[in-house]
């Protein structure tokens, strides 16, 4: 008692559990036999709220020994109709206490037991809590008595305050610790509730400006064309009159109609893509409203550097280690390629390695492994790649052929076709022929072909990404010459693939375009000029299905079977696919002569002037080497009256 006395008044004693910390634990043998007899009398030690030691002594010892244990016991929720009887039975024992007070144990008056200076405990407040705890059988975990319920009813707590581990303060200060913590638990749920009906609030606002969205009259946007248009108002009007149009039945002004909703939202897009108003309306009509922003927030992000291992010299899986131990981080392409890979990052240049001076892979965008993979080539067979600079293709399908049979890589351009036969030579294949001729005049140069592949000259609408120029360099001659130079060239490879060919016959068109004039027109016109030819499954097994109709044009059923590729949806370059099979070599006069000039003068009200070319180009093919004799006479003749004169 020594000890305690030093301290200051009023100053808790540490919050203990241990056994070994707590006072009592420190006692002599002596004193602990003695406070075991004590308690067996029925005795009863405290502690007080100010951390003071005292001796409780009971006229009826039995009894309160009894009192304690039952304040003990683990408490079980009674029914409603028992509530009043424990409630009565709490409020006894608290008047018993009282009644020992006021019978001279204790002295009321200084808070001393029998004139001592220690005061008396403050238990009162938990013992009425734990009469509550068995009257409670409400589910309310907000009330301030299932907290304390909650908190008394804990085995650990109170079954050291029973077992003299811990007194009557430290078990109030616990509480009090308790009842902070969960006021706290209540604030933060509090402020987590309020900050859901803010939210909600919020996206009702939102739903409601969006409801009032209105159009802007022509006079407003026209004014603003004079001045720099601020980017930040012109995306949240796109994203304002998306919303209208994917619900314009509500949202919509049915007296201004859709359209002009979406000539509004087509200007506003030019000025925010930077796109010609021509290209970016062709574009927009190939998707829905929603899908049409995603593909133009796509090209503006590069697609994935994508090389292809060359299997003439290694395999993928030692390329890819060769590479991750210079520092490149990549990883297969798919599940769709096995050749492909991926490159992240890369802490050297990728395209000058000394795996790629050897020859180990090719720089290649992943979706021109995909014309390659639909030709299928096979070992020993005579193939033409009819457009094949820089020679990525050409070089796959002599890796698919094992370097066997013989493959003519064509290109028009004489310039292209230096960097086609360094490629071939760097990547070791040896059973290629590289020539310069005009597409057109292959079925005269040579043909009996078992496969072709036409990769034809086009727009690039499907790589803007890699070429922001053709957002504005593109106009509508360009596309109609460009038709008409695919419509030219399908027929010319169609002509030069044999139909007799026991493993082939096959022909493949494809594009880095995503424009219908580009793709599924030509096709159709393939398929109504060559009736001896017909659509087959690409052997692709991902890609949407090509058109069948596009804003009332029909085309041929069967263009289901070819194959379209978007940036935002399998993130890489855009692209078309198809496959024919050519069946016979020959096909009826009357098909070809009469329903030529049936599609012929529907091309010429739809590509205006298309008319004349066509006629001009049925034959092209027979008429080029008599055109060069004939070029070839009037020149001798022409330098004979020369030297004559």
């Amino acid at each position: 008692m020594g000890r305690r006395a030093k301290k200051k008044q009023g100053e808790p004693e540490p919050l203990l559990i241990s056994s070994r910390a707590n006072p009592r634990a420190r006692k002599s043998p002596k004193e602990k036999a003695s406070g075991e007899k004590k308690r067996k009398l029925g005795d009863i030690t405290d502690i007080t709220t100010d951390g003071q030691e005292i001796e409780r002594k009971t006229s009826k010892k039995v009894k309160a020994t009894s009192d304690e244990k039952d304040l003990g016991k683990k408490f079980v929720k009674k029914p409603k109709n028992e509530a009043t009887k424990l409630s009565n039975t709490t409020e006894s024992n608290i008047k018993r206490q009282k009644t020992k007070i006021s019978s001279g144990n204790y002295d009321t008056k200084n808070g001393s037991e029998n004139g001592s200076n220690t005061k008396i405990p403050e238990t009162s407040g938990i013992i009425r809590h734990i009469g509550l705890c068995a009257d409670d059988d409400s589910d309310d975990g907000d009330s301030e008595v299932s907290e304390t319920c909650r908190f008394l009813l804990d085995s650990s707590i109170w079954s050291q305050y029973t077992n003299g581990l811990i007194g009557g303060a430290h078990l109030l200060l616990y509480q009090k610790l308790y009842l902070d913590i969960e006021e706290k638990s209540r604030i933060l749920d509090e402020e987590k509730r309020k900050e859901a009906e803010l939210a909600d609030d919020e996206l009702q606002t939102n739903i409601e400006q969006t409801e009032k969205f209105t159009l802007p009259v022509n006079q407003d946007t026209e004014e603003g064309q004079t001045v720099t248009p601020d980017l930040q108002v012109v995306n949240q009007r796109i994203q304002d009159i998306v919303g209208v149009l994917n619900n314009f039945k509500k949202l919509g002004d049915e007296k201004r109609g859709r359209s002009a909703y979406v000539e509004q939202l087509i200007k506003d897009m030019t000025v925010y893509y930077g796109y010609s108003e021509f290209l970016l309306e062709k574009l927009f009509h190939l998707f829905s409203v929603s899908e049409a922003i995603e593909f133009f927030e796509a090209n503006e992000i590069s697609r994935p550097v994508t090389i292809r291992a060359n299997t003439l010299r290694t395999r993928r899986r030692d390329l890819a280690q060769a590479l991750i131990n210079r520092g490149v981080s990549l990883e297969p392409t798919g599940k769709w390629t096995k050749v492909g890979l991926t490159v992240f990052n890369s802490s050297i240049p990728i395209g000058a390695t000394p795996e790629y001076l050897a020859g180990h892979y090719m720089l290649q965008s992943a979706s021109s492994f995909l014309p390659v993979i639909a030709l299928a080539p096979q070992e020993n067979e005579k193939i033409l790649d009819m457009a094949s600079a820089p020679g990525g293709k050409t070089t796959y399908i002599a890796a698919l052929m094992k370097n066997t049979g013989i493959i003519f890589a064509n290109d028009s351009n004489k310039e292209r076709t230096k960097g086609l036969v360094a490629n071939v030579h760097r990547l070791g294949v040896k059973n290629v022929v590289v020539s310069n001729y005009d597409g057109r005049e292959f079925p005269s140069v040579t043909g009996g072909f078992d496969r072709v592949l036409l990769d034809a000259p086009c727009s690039g609408t499907g790589i803007i990404s890699r070429d922001p120029a053709v957002k504005i360099s593109k106009t509508d001659k360009d596309f109609k010459i460009l038709s008409h130079l695919q419509k030219e060239l399908i027929l010319s490879a169609i002509d030069s693939v044999d139909a007799r060919s026991s493993t082939g016959g096959y022909i493949v068109y494809s594009t880095c375009s995503v424009t219908v004039d580009e793709n599924e027109e030509v096709v159709n016109y393939a398929l109504k000029k060559r009736p001896n030819v017909k659509l087959v499954p690409t052997g692709l097994d991902f890609g949407q299905e090509g058109f069948t109709k596009y804003r009332g044009k029909n085309f041929h059923s069967s263009l289901k079977l070819t194959k379209r590729y978007y940036p935002h949806v399998h993130n890489m370059d855009g692209f078309f696919v198809s496959k024919f099979k050519k069946f016979s070599n020959t096909f009826s006069k009357s098909n070809d002569d009469d329903k030529t000039e049936n599609v012929n003068d529907t091309t010429n009200d739809k590509n205006g002037g298309a008319k004349e070319i066509d006629k001009g180009t049925s034959n092209a093919t027979n008429k080029a080497p008599k055109d060069k004799s004939m070029k070839a006479r009037q020149k001798n003749s022409k330098e004979g009256e020369t030297k004559k004169l």
